[in-house]
C-alpha cells in the first residue's frame, strides 16, 4: 500500500495511491493520519473522495515531522573499502523539517555553498509511538519506507567535527513520492537496489541489505534516546559514490537533474536550482 501527501487547491491532503487514482484519507497530511492508532486499517478501507493519479503534486511525504534523524557510515562494503572498522554504534545527526522538499520539487542549492553533494538513502517512517523498544517492537513501529536524498553542503559539513550545519540547509532534501507500508510484499526482500543518478550518470549503486544497522535496529536504538512518534523519519545512510570523494570532486550545479531510486518504492526526480536572494 502506498500513502502520500499531495498538494491540491492550495492545501495538502493525505491520500492512498492506487493505480489510477488517489483516495483521500480524511486528514490534511500523512503525519496527522499516522497519529491515528488504526491508520493502517483506515487506509486500506478508505473509499471517499478521489483525485486522478496523473499530474498529482506531491508534497514531502511527511510535511512536518517532529524529528528527522539521519545515520552516517552505515553501508558495510563502503566502510570496509575505506579501510575503516565497522562501527559499534550508529553515527547520528539530524535535520530540520524545512530541509524537506517533495519528490519532484526543485532542490535549492544555497548561495553560500559551492560543494553541494548527493547522498541517496532509504528512509524509514515511524508509524507508532515507541520508547525503549526491543527489536520486535521496533519492527512493528515502522509504518513504511520511502526515498530520500541527503543533499549535503560539504564545505559547511566539514567546518567543524559536527556535521549538522552542512546537512540541513532549507529545501535541499527530497523525500517521497510516497510511503510504501512495511507490510507491502515489495518490502519483503532482504535488500532493495538503490541508485543515484546525476545528469544521466549513475553515481551511486547499492543494496540496502548491506546496511550495518538495519531499520528495526535503528528504531530500537533511537528509542533508547528519545520517544519516537508517528511521522518521524530515519534516513538510514548512504553508500559510496558521493561526489566529494571523487578525484576530481564533482558537485551538483544549477540545472543538475538528480534522480534517486529505491527498488519497490519509487524515485525522486529533482532539478537543482541555485538560490536567488
Amino acid at each position: 500500500m502506498k500513502l502520500a501527501t499531495i498538494r491540491i487547491d492550495g492545501a495538502t491532503r493525505a491520500v492512498r495511491i492506487d493505480e489510477d487514482k488517489a483516495v483521500d484519507l480524511g486528514e490534511s497530511d500523512l503525519v496527522a493520519f499516522l497519529r491515528r492508532p488504526d491508520w493502517s486499517a483506515r487506509a486500506a478501507a478508505a473509499n471517499s473522495k478521489t483525485y486522478a493519479a496523473e499530474g498529482l503534486d506531491y508534497a514531502p511525504v511527511v510535511v512536518a515531522p517532529e524529528k528527522v534523524v539521519c545515520v552516517g557510515l552505515n553501508y558495510r562494503n563502503h566502510i570496509l573499502e575505506m579501510g575503516r572498522e565497522l562501527p559499534r554504534f550508529p553515527t547520528l545527526f539530524s535535520k530540520y523539517a524545512r530541509a524537506l522538499v517533495g519528490a519532484y520539487d526543485d532542490v535549492i542549492l544555497p548561495a553560500s555553498s559551492a560543494q553541494m553533494d548527493w547522498e541517496a538513502e532509504l528512509a524509514v517512517v515511524v508509524g507508532a509511538k515507541v520508547r525503549h523498544a526491543d527489536p520486535e517492537q521496533a519492527r512493528a513501529a515502522i509504518a513504511g519506507y520511502t526515498v530520500l536524498n541527503d543533499v549535503t553542503a560539504r564545505d559547511w559539513q566539514f567546518r567543524t567535527p559536527q556535521w549538522h550545519q552542512g546537512k540541513t540547509f532549507e529545501a535541499t532534501t527530497p523525500i517521497g513520492p510516497w510511503l510504501v507500508t512495511a507490510d507491502d510484499p515489495a518490502m519483503a526482500a532482504k535488500g532493495l537496489n538503490m541508485t543515484c543518478e546525476v545528469d544521466g550518470d549513475i553515481v551511486q549503486k547499492a543494496d540496502t541489505g548491506d546496511l550495518v544497522f538495519d531499520p528495526a535496529t535503528l528504531v530500537s536504538y533511537l528509542s533508547e534516546i528519545v520517544t519516537l512518534v508517528p511521522g518521524d523519519v530515519i534516513a538510514t545512510g548512504t553508500p559510496g559514490g558521493v561526489g566529494h570523494a571523487r578525484k576530481p570532486a564533482r558537485y551538483l550545479a544549477d540545472g543538475s537533474v538528480l534522480v534517486t531510486r529505491v527498488e519497490g518504492i519509487g524515485e525522486c526526480r529533482n532539478v537543482c536550482r541555485r538560490e536567488q536572494w
